[in-house]
């Protein structure tokens, strides 16, 4: 399986990063979105990347021109059809992305492979919906794509060994560093991270100690880069919450189980640096501690 032409469902802040590590690695890319506001606005997030790494000498203005020029981008569903893999990265929502798969299933040919970004959910239950079970795989990038070298590259019991190494190949292509992992719910990364992000969180609920002194805890202990409070922040509350949910249904486990606390932040919309609120504020100029009156 030869892979030259790559299509991206999504153009927010993971399908921006997937579209331009693949139009950066020479692949010719195009990026699909539901409408020309959020097309324009996912292309210019890549633009001000690549001109910021210019600016940083990390790349140079003709390798700037050349990911440019392999890049494109859609609103059509159809315009995908060429491709020789499909990575959705659409909001994580099992309906939307069984509809966009069984819809593209109809107009991709059938060597074409087919590749969820989901962190939480199943492969499976996305393939079903096509004919092309034996070329489905997971291809899990992490935030911010361009940066982070992981992608967990995810088989279910119906993916063929040839779709696999093809796409487990394209992962080191795009200069990734590639797991395997089988297709259960939140894979290696989340499988192990979540619990401990939720812990956290009930830990400030039952007032163990401060939020600075948890994340505090947490970097000079263990030598973590940042405490697991302000990686929820730079997560995100309501897409820890989504995730937690989605995990907390498929094992019945109360280790996945989202905390009260996590949900009433995410109704707040404290949903963490992004909102400018969780469980710091960043509206100043450096981040301080969220008052979350409890």
């Amino acid at each position: 399986m030869t892979i030259k032409n790559v299509g991206v469902i999504g153009c927010g802040l993971m399908g921006a990063g997937i579209a331009q590590v693949c139009a950066q690695s020479g692949y010719k890319t195009v990026v699909r979105e539901v409408n020309e506001a959020l097309l324009k606005k996912g292309l210019g997030r890549i633009d001000g990347f690549l001109a910021k790494s210019v600016e940083k000498g990390k790349m140079t203005a003709e390798q700037k021109a050349a990911t440019t020029a392999n890049l494109s981008g859609t609103i059509r569903l159809a315009d995908l059809n060429h491709c020789d893999i499909i990575i959705e990265a659409a909001v994580e929502n099992i309906d939307l992305k069984k509809e966009l798969f069984a819809e593209l299933d109809t107009l991709c040919p059938a060597a074409t492979i087919f590749a969820s970004n989901t962190s939480s959910l199943t492969i499976t239950e996305m393939a079903a919906v096509t004919k092309r079970g034996d070329r489905f795989v997971g291809l899990h990038f992490f935030n911010p794509v361009p940066l982070m070298k992981l992608v967990e590259v995810v088989r279910t019991i119906a993916t063929s060994q040839q779709t696999f190494d093809a796409a487990f190949a394209f992962a080191k292509a795009l200069g990734k560093d590639p797991i395997t992992c089988k297709d259960n719910s939140g894979f290696v990364v989340n499988l192990l991270l979540v619990p401990y992000l939720l812990d956290a969180i009930r830990a400030v609920e039952n007032k163990v100690a401060s939020i600075e002194d948890i994340d505090k805890g947490m970097m000079l202990g263990c030598g973590h880069p940042m405490g697991p409070l302000t990686l929820l922040d730079f997560v995100g509350i309501d897409t820890t919450y989504f995730i937690a949910e989605i995990m907390f249904k498929e094992y019945r486990d109360a280790k996945y189980a989202p905390p009260p606390l996590l949900r009433k932040m995410m109704l707040a919309g404290y949903h963490g640096k992004k909102s400018g609120k969780g469980f710091y504020d960043y509206s100043g100029e450096k981040p301080k501690v969220m008052e979350l009156g409890i």
